[in-house]
């Protein structure tokens, strides 16, 4: 089974795309530390203060597969320097 999500976040307190990257790059390695899926930034990359972030999960049944993904993101949510704005689920 495979997950995928999509979230896009605002991060308000960055005013540039130096700003950004830093907030990004943290955020983005320490969820590929810490959790068993792939991310990666997929959309928004010249602008500084949104980004589109996409997560996938690979696993042998639906719930695991499912559960890795929502822990990644109840993790990428809890970082109060930026909020969710949209989030799509999908399943392949």
């Amino acid at each position: 089974m495979i997950v995928y999500a999509e979230c896009t976040f605002f991060i308000p307190d960055v005013h540039s795309l130096k700003g950004k990257r830093s907030v990004l790059k943290r955020m983005m390695d320490r969820v590929k530390n810490e959790f068993n899926v792939s991310i990666s930034e997929i959309d928004h990359q010249d602008l500084w203060q949104r980004t589109t972030i996409a997560i996938v999960s690979v696993a042998s049944s639906k719930d695991a597969a499912e559960g890795e993904t929502r822990r990644a993101i109840r993790f990428l949510e809890s970082n109060p320097e930026w909020e969710m704005t949209e989030m799509i689920l999908d399943y392949y």
